[in-house]
């Protein structure tokens, strides 16, 4: 996910972004906790994309 293409989203497609992208972190803390992750460099990843879209959210906030 890049920064660029989240800026030119409006508030309402970021907001769903983010709702998309926490039920993933749940799901995926899920497959930790029951040991059927395999691939655990998923999770920081989403963890990563999360903070971006709150970024992003917050810097559109603070412009208006």
């Amino acid at each position: 996910m890049n920064v660029a293409e989240l800026r030119g989203k409006d508030e309402a497609a970021l907001a769903k972004e983010l709702h998309e992208l926490l039920k993933a972190q749940f799901s995926l803390r899920m497959q930790v906790a029951t040991q059927q992750l395999n691939n655990t460099a998923q999770l920081k990843k989403v963890r990563r994309d999360i903070a971006r879209v709150k970024t992003v959210i917050n810097s559109k906030d603070g412009q208006q």
